[in-house]
């Protein structure tokens, strides 16, 4: 015997179908995006690119700085100069706590030049190793570039054609003159 299906709960199936169809396609596009190649690419990217800055962090901070430190007697994020004293202002402040903690004003010169460092050692070691990478692979991370003759826009080494200007890069046209 066939069921018989109320009338007055069509709507309603029908409701939980489009929700479940809705809900689907949101899922589908969401695998499409995050599953595909290049993204999963750049978030191994990143997560190598974080290891790979506390690594070359610790080395300014563990090795190299020690001894650029014995210079100022001090850790260099320590050297500051005080340009306008706290709320005790016969005090001399020997670190940049005591200083900040009296609510003094200060220019934090070694704090930056210790980031300053940390940033060229790290520019410095990814461009090595970008380097020694393209020594083993025919695919070059760093792409030298030029300017167009004629637009003096910057462009690949590599390009035949200009591709602001259509240009040709080596100074010949189309028609051949």
């Amino acid at each position: 015997m066939p069921s018989s299906i109320d009338t007055e709960s069509l709507p309603l199936i029908n409701r939980g179908r489009d929700a479940v169809r809705r809900v689907s396609s949101v899922w589908v596009g969401f695998r499409d995006f995050a599953l595909r190649d290049n993204v999963l690419e750049v978030a191994v990217g990143l997560i190598v690119a974080s290891a790979f800055t506390s690594v070359v962090n610790s080395l300014v901070a563990d090795i190299i700085l020690p001894p650029v430190s014995l210079m100022w007697q001090q850790s260099l994020a320590e050297n500051f100069i005080v340009l306008k004293q706290g709320h005790n202002t016969t005090t001399h402040y020997n670190t940049f706590q005591q200083a900040q903690d009296d609510g003094a004003i200060t220019w934090n010169y070694g704090h930056f030049l210790e980031k300053f460092i940390q940033f060229m050692l790290l520019g410095v070691t990814l461009y090595a190793l970008a380097k020694f990478y393209s020594l083993f692979s025919s695919e070059a991370i760093i792409k030298y570039q030029t300017k167009c003759p004629a637009c003096r826009k910057d462009i690949s080494a590599n390009a035949k054609r200009c591709p602001f200007c259509t240009s040709w890069q080596d100074g010949s046209d189309l028609n051949g003159h």
